[in-house]
């Protein structure tokens, strides 16, 4: 189960968030929460229903890693608008287009944009990211992003919230879905980066090659020293785009040493207390 990475305000000795401070002006209503996301970012959120985690701060910061120059971005799938705003928030005056099928989700969406002050590069689009005319008339994407739901339906209890039911299970769309949206909306030289759990990478890798994308890393992610159990980002793009070279890694990605998010003492490891500094987290291992 993914990590909720609610930030809460603390004060490091000679460390302040980085980036604008929102300009805010949002009401929140009763059953939100408003908390922070990155830098001096907040998010909306309900405070009973789908809350964002470790997995999509990883997301933004694994996609814009790779693509740091991106200047137009997606984000299929994008709930509540923790990938997308992360990745504005990275990416400083990169356009970015998400689609989101909940409207209580792309409502919170639109709250956060407005309130961080992004609106104007910022556009959220109502919809199935599985559509055809999905940003039709719309330049491709340097950078797609997505966090799938992990599990079919069936394969794991439902959220008591409804809007938390499609962020957990492939209610409409799975992976593969995904991946096949990212190859027909990326520009020439783009780059599709998802996150999927580790037990089921093959799925994810499988999704790749289907939308004739070559995998080309893979960074698996544990939450916890001495335990199996976590989650795997992955990049991919064209094989046309790639150096011929290259062409040959779409069946074998290179993959570094596991990113371990916490020590066996239960401590943040020093390698993702980078992630989280690069993220706008306060830097210290707690």
């Amino acid at each position: 189960m993914a990590l909720e990475m609610t930030m809460t305000d603390t004060a490091f000795r000679g460390w302040t968030r980085p980036g604008p401070r929102p300009p805010g002006g949002v009401a929140l209503e009763a059953d939100e929460t408003l908390d922070y996301l990155c830098g001096h970012w907040k998010i909306f959120q309900y405070a009973k229903g789908h809350r964002y985690s470790v997995d999509d701060v990883l997301t933004a910061w694994f996609g814009s890693v790779w693509c740091p120059t991106a200047r137009r971005i997606a984000d299929l799938g994008s709930g509540i608008g923790s990938v997308g705003l992360s990745a504005a928030w990275r990416c400083p005056g990169a356009l970015l287009h998400t689609v989101e099928a909940q409207a209580i989700s792309v409502r919170l969406a639109r709250k956060s944009a407005i309130y961080n002050g992004v609106q104007d590069r910022y556009t959220i689009h109502e919809g199935d990211l599985r559509d055809p005319e999905l940003f039709k008339g719309e330049a491709p994407f340097d950078l797609v992003l997505g966090s799938p739901p992990y599990w079919p339906l069936g394969a794991r209890s439902e959220a008591e919230h409804p809007q938390a039911i499609p962020a957990r299970l492939e209610v409409r769309g799975t992976i593969a879905d995904y991946a096949l949206a990212a190859a027909r909306i990326l520009a020439p030289g783009g780059l599709f980066a998802c996150i999927f759990p580790l037990d089921q990478v093959e799925r994810a890798q499988a999704a790749y090659g289907e939308a004739g994308l070559a995998l080309l890393q893979r960074q698996d992610v544990l939450f916890k020293e001495g335990e199996d159990y976590g989650i795997a980002l992955f990049a991919g793009m064209r094989p046309g785009d790639l150096p011929e070279q290259f062409i040959q890694q779409a069946s074998l990605p290179v993959v570094p040493e596991p990113l371990v998010i916490r020590s066996a003492e239960g401590r943040f490891t020093p390698p993702f207390a980078l992630v989280r500094l690069a993220m706008g987290f306060p830097p210290g291992l707690v």
